[in-house]
C-alpha cells in the first residue's frame, strides 16, 4: 500500500507529460492544417451536399460550361443552373477549370528499402497529395520473404491511417507454385489487376527472364497485367563495379553506372517477352530516349503496350547528381536515373503524341539523413525522389502552358487513362453523374512555388526546389469531402477506402482472338507418312 502510494505523484507526472506531450503534437499537425481526427484541429464535419458552380467541367472526352452536384461522396448531376437548398456548401468556380482529381499510377509510400523506409506513409504522403490534386493513387505491394499474402497483410495495416483512396499493384519477387496459387488469390479476392516485376536490383528484387516468362503466362490466364522496371540488372552491376574501380564513389557514379542503353535493353526485352505470351505490358518510370523509342516501334506493330514516364523524367535533366554538395546531388538519386538534357524534352514529345499514356511519379521520398547512407559509396543511397503533392501541377505547367497538349488531354493523361488501363473507370477519372466526388478545382491564372520548407511531404528536400509556374489547383475534393481549401488541409486518417481493381481491362479485348490466329498460321503439326521400307 504504501509503494502504490508514493508511485502515484510518479504516475501523475507521466500522465501530465504524456498529454502535453500528445496536445503539442496534435498543435503541430494543427499548424500544418492536418487535422488528426475532425475534433482535433477543430475541423468541422464537411457538408455531405456540394455545389460547384460556373465553372468548366473538363473530361478526357470533352468541356462544358455546369455545375457539378455532389451528394454523399457521389457526383449526382453535371449540368447548367443547378438549383440547391440552404444545407448545401456552395463554391464558386467561375473562370476555373472542374476536373477529376488526379490519380497516381506509380507510388512507394512506408516502403522499406535499401535498409530504411521511405518518410512518407499513407497519410501524411496522402495528404501531400490532396494539396496537389491528386485523389487517388497505387502503391506497390512488396511480398514478405516472397510471400505475396503476407506482403498484402502488411500493406492493409500500413494503409489504415490513409486520407484517400488508393490501390494496389502487386511485386513478384521469386517464382514457385504457392506464388501461382497466391496470384489467383489477389486477383479473385483481393482487388489486385497487376504485379510488377523487376528486371534491375540484383539480389534484392530483380527477376530472371525464366521467371518473367512464368509470371507472364499467369498474368495473361488471370486477366492480370504485367508491369516492368525496364533496367538490365547484372549490366548495372558491372557498371557499379566499374565506376568503383575508377573512383567513382558519389552520386555521378549512380547515373554513370546505368546508362540508358541499359534501360532501352532491357524495356527491348521486356517488350519482346510480352509479345512472345501474347500479354498487355505496362512499362514504369520511363526515363530516357532509348527505352520510349522500344515502345513507340511495338505500338506502331499494334502490340499493347503502355509507357509512363514520371514527373522527375519530364521535368529534370540528369545534372543534379554532379552537383558539388552531397546533399544537393544526392536527393535525385532514382532509378532508372533522371537523364541527361534532351530526354525530358523528348519524352514530352512523345507523350503529347500518344506514344506515352499517362504520368506517374515513383514517388518514393527518403530524407537527407537517410541518403546520407551512402555518402561514401553511392550504391548505398536510398534511391527515390519526390513527386506526389507536385505532380499535378508541373504537368499543366510544363505540358499544357506549353501548348503541348489541351486540358482534355491533361484530365487523360493524369487521370482518366490510368481509371481506364486499371478497369476503374468511370467511378474515377471522371466528372459524371454516379462518379465518385473527387474533384478539383484549377485556376489556370494562378501560379504556384515549390520548395521544401512549404511542401506537405516529411523530407527536408525537394528535387523540384524553387520551381515556379501559372496554375493552382485551389480546391480538393476527396470522396465527396473539401479536404483542401484556401492552402489547408482538413484530412482525417482512416477516411480513405481501398479500392478494387478487377481483372481482364480493356487492354485485353480481342487478345484471344489474335491467340487463334496465331494457332491457326503455325499450320502445324505436319503429317508424315513413315516409309515402308
Amino acid at each position: 500500500m504504501e509503494s502504490s502510494f508514493k508511485t502515484q505523484p510518479l504516475l501523475l507526472l507521466l500522465l501530465l507529460l504524456f498529454t502535453f506531450s500528445s496536445f503539442t503534437e496534435s498543435n503541430q499537425f494543427c499548424d500544418a492544417g492536418i487535422g488528426h481526427g475532425e475534433s482535433a484541429c477543430g475541423v468541422s464535419s464537411s457538408s455531405s451536399k456540394i455545389l460547384i458552380k460556373g465553372g468548366t467541367v473538363v473530361n478526357a472526352h470533352g468541356e462544358e460550361v455546369a455545375d457539378v452536384y455532389v451528394k454523399d461522396g457521389i457526383i449526382v448531376a453535371v449540368k447548367p443552373n443547378i438549383k440547391v437548398g440552404d444545407d448545401v456548401t456552395v463554391l464558386d468556380a467561375t473562370g476555373k477549370f472542374v476536373m477529376p482529381g488526379g490519380i497516381d499510377p506509380h507510388t512507394h509510400l512506408s516502403f522499406e528499402f535499401m535498409g530504411t523506409e521511405t518518410v512518407d506513409d499513407f497519410f501524411n504522403g496522402q495528404a501531400a497529395a490532396l494539396a496537389g490534386g491528386t485523389t487517388m493513387h497505387i502503391d506497390f505491394v512488396i511480398p514478405v520473404s516472397g510471400s505475396l499474402t503476407a506482403g498484402f497483410e502488411a500493406y492493409e495495416k500500413k494503409a489504415k491511417k490513409s486520407c484517400m483512396d488508393y490501390g494496389f499493384h502487386m511485386a513478384i519477387t521469386k517464382w514457385d507454385e504457392v506464388v501461382s496459387k497466391e496470384m489467383e488469390i489477389m486477383v479473385k479476392e483481393k482487388g489486385i489487376n497487376s504485379f510488377k516485376f523487376f528486371l534491375a536490383y540484383k539480389g534484392a528484387l530483380m527477376i530472371n527472364d525464366e521467371l518473367l516468362l512464368e509470371g507472364f503466362k499467369k498474368c495473361k490466364s488471370l486477366g492480370a497485367l504485367a508491369m516492368v522496371h525496364a533496367e538490365n540488372g547484372d549490366a548495372v552491376y558491372e557498371g557499379q563495379k566499374r565506376m568503383i574501380e575508377l573512383g567513382i564513389f558519389g552520386p555521378e557514379g549512380h547515373a554513370l553506372s546505368r546508362p540508358s542503353l541499359l534501360e532501352g535493353e532491357a524495356t527491348a526485352r521486356a517488350i519482346r517477352l510480352a509479345g512472345f505470351v501474347n500479354t498487355p505490358l505496362y512499362v514504369v518510370h520511363v526515363m530516357s530516349i532509348d527505352a520510349m523509342e522500344e515502345i513507340a516501334t511495338a505500338r506502331r506493330k499494334g502490340q499493347r503496350v503502355i509507357g509512363e514516364p514520371v514527373v522527375s523524367g519530364l521535368a529534370l535533366d540528369g545534372s543534379g547528381v554532379w552537383d558539388p554538395d552531397f546533399v544537393t546531388a544526392a536527393k535525385f538519386v532514382m532509378s532508372p536515373p533522371i537523364r541527361a538534357s534532351g530526354h525530358d524534352k523528348a519524352l514530352q514529345a512523345a507523350l503529347s503524341t500518344g506514344i506515352l499514356q499517362l504520368v506517374g511519379t515513383d514517388h518514393c521520398s527518403f530524407n537527407s539523413t537517410q541518403k546520407a547512407l551512402g555518402i561514401d559509396d553511392f550504391r548505398n543511397i536510398p534511391n527515390g525522389v519526390n513527386g506526389i503533392e507536385e505532380r499535378m501541377h508541373l504537368v499543366w505547367d510544363i505540358m499544357v502552358e506549353s501548348g503541348q497538349i489541351s486540358v482534355t488531354d491533361y484530365v487523360r493523361i493524369t487521370s482518366t487513362e490510368c481509371a481506364r488501363i486499371f478497369n476503374i473507370y468511370p467511378r474515377k477519372g471522371a466528372i459524371l453523374p454516379g462518379s465518385d466526388a473527387d474533384i478539383i478545382i484549377f485556376n489556370p491564372n494562378s501560379s504556384f512555388e515549390i520548395t521544401a520548407k512549404s511542401h506537405h511531404s516529411r523530407s527536408d528536400t525537394n528535387v523540384f526546389e524553387g520551381r515556379r509556374g501559372k496554375g493552382k489547383v485551389e480546391v480538393t475534393i476527396a470522396g465527396g469531402r473539401i479536404v483542401w481549401e484556401n492552402d489547408e488541409l482538413k484530412v482525417v486518417p482512416g477516411s480513405g477506402k481501398y479500392v478494387e481493381m478487377p481483372p481482364f481491362t480493356y487492354l485485353f479485348n480481342g487478345i484471344d482472338k489474335a491467340d487463334a490466329e496465331y494457332l491457326s498460321s503455325l499450320r502445324a503439326p505436319v503429317k508424315r507418312f513413315k516409309s515402308t521400307d
